[in-house]
């Protein structure tokens, strides 16, 4: 390993997506090795503080303790093969399928629970849920219309799922906005390689949710739902309202009148065919769901009931992306699908069947605990790293409410170099690839690397401390 930059970088054990056993770069990596490796420190801190400087004064940022952040970005690419990403590909398509029939079985004519595949307890204790969908057949009987899956790699380099999301996955405008960062901070750096682009994947989503719309509708006209600028992802939905060429609303322009949806505007009314949403079920509509919500839209889901309107996602996809439900989708798959899993997930444990929690308070020390409501890196026990004390309140939280924890085999997350304090220093990372799906399920080729900024940490969240890296999907 070049003594430059890289001078204090450790493989320690893990699986290095830089460099392999031997501490050399691997193949794909060789190129961009020599080019960062001849650089100065000061060099590389003047390109990092100005990436920092423009995520800033373009308005990047995220919420973190009630104050406004930069995304933190590392200039060190992740890159993935073409050969290696074919593969991902065709194994991320084969689980969204999977898990959008799921839901289009669970609201249906529930043969997987008729079946055996999955236990109507897990279906009907779910908070993902949805009673009020029962029956309802969206338009184009779709369910899921851009999914998130965590991806991580083990020690063995074996990609795994971690988790699925399916609700309201964010993320995808940081995909885009990292590439053009790079583009701008470091452009020497792509020399030599061939890079599948991503700036397409607004419109790529935005394709989708037009193929999604009421049957009959020749000329969609689609808005972006945002709870408002209070949310933290909110400068994602403006991005991804702005790229697709659709108006950004709140609840309160909206209105419902003849079982169809309009958009208010300075002109009049426009009517609205599909809703991307990026509020939580509940808040959709204060006359059948939460009636405190002032996010939704009166009356929204009795035009959804009549055909007249797309929700995308749809609401209910809830219980497919539920992290207890994580454990039953490798037979999901297999039931709807016909085929073997193609991505292995991680051993998971369930805390409703008494020999697995038993096994599980007696290994906390060893294991990863968590809310499976829980999102952002919060509700998490990570046994390694945790306190007697911790592991105490987690076991009395486990035997108080069994349903709302699962635990898993503790799996040490592939590591990669991260530019902090002058040089090179490996941290964990996971990638969580976006899946699109209209007509058919497409996957923007890369995805967004999600770093652990903090020495040993497995929490790669934003909302957590973590950063992000450019992910390059090579052409050939």
């Amino acid at each position: 390993m070049n003594a430059t930059l890289f001078s204090d970088y450790r493989l320690a054990g893990y699986y290095d997506e830089m460099f392999d056993d031997d501490a050399e770069p691997r193949d794909a990596y060789r190129g961009l090795f020599s080019g960062v490796a001849s650089l100065g420190s000061d060099v590389f801190t003047r390109k990092t503080d100005l990436a920092g400087a423009c995520y800033l004064n373009e308005g990047i940022t995220f919420s973190h303790h009630g104050r406004e952040h930069p995304f933190p970005f590392d200039l060190l690419p992740r890159l993935i093969r073409a050969d290696d990403w074919a593969w991902l590909s065709a194994a991320l398509r084969q689980r969204v399928t999977a898990l959008d029939r799921f839901c289009s079985d669970v609201y249906g004519a529930q043969r997987c629970i008729a079946d055996g595949v999955v236990p109507r307890w897990m279906v009907v204790s779910c908070k993902g849920y949805l009673r009020e969908m029962v029956g309802l057949r969206p338009p184009k009987d779709r369910w899921v219309h851009l999914a998130g899956i965590d991806l991580i790699r083990d020690e063995d380099g074996v990609w795994r799922v971690l988790e699925d999301n399916l609700r309201t996955p964010s993320g995808l405008s940081y995909v885009v906005q990292n590439r053009t960062f790079m583009r701008r901070v470091f452009p020497e750096a792509f020399a030599g390689y061939a890079v599948r682009r991503v700036d397409g994947a607004p419109i790529q989503l935005r394709r989708a949710l037009m193929q999604s719309a009421p049957d009959g509708v020749a000329d969609p006209r689609l808005v972006v739902l945002t709870p408002g600028p209070m949310n933290a992802a909110y400068y994602e939905h403006s991005f991804l309202a702005q790229q697709m060429g659709v108006p950004l609303a709140e609840g309160r322009d909206l209105v419902v009148r003849n079982q169809r949806v309009y958009l208010k505007t300075t002109a009049g009314y426009d009517p609205v065919d599909v809703i991307y949403r990026r509020i939580d079920d509940a808040f959709l509509d204060p006359v059948c769901l939460r009636q405190d919500s002032l996010l939704g839209v009166p009356g929204l889901m009795g035009v959804y009931r009549a055909g007249n309107v797309a929700l995308c996602t749809a609401p209910g996809t809830g219980v497919a992306d539920d992290k207890a439900m994580y454990a039953f989708v490798p037979d999901i798959i297999r039931y709807y699908m016909g085929e073997e899993p193609l991505l292995q997930q991680v051993p998971t444990y369930l805390m409703e069947r008494p020999d697995d929690r038993e096994y599980v308070l007696d290994n906390l020390r060893s294991l990863v605990v968590k809310a499976v409501d829980g999102a952002g890196g919060y509700g998490i026990l990570i046994g390694p790293h945790s306190t007697a004390e911790e592991r105490a309140e987690f076991a009395q939280r486990i035997d108080d409410n069994p349903r709302g924890y699962i635990a898993q085999n503790t799996i040490s997350l592939s590591r990669a170099p991260v530019f902090l304090g002058g040089r090179f220093a490996a941290r964990h990372i996971d990638l969580r690839p976006f899946i699109t799906y209209g007509a058919r399920p497409e996957v923007v080729p890369g995805g967004l690397t999600r770093v652990a900024l903090k020495e040993g940490s497995l929490v790669v969240n934003s909302s957590q401390g973590g950063g992000s890296k450019d992910t390059w999907v090579l052409e050939r």
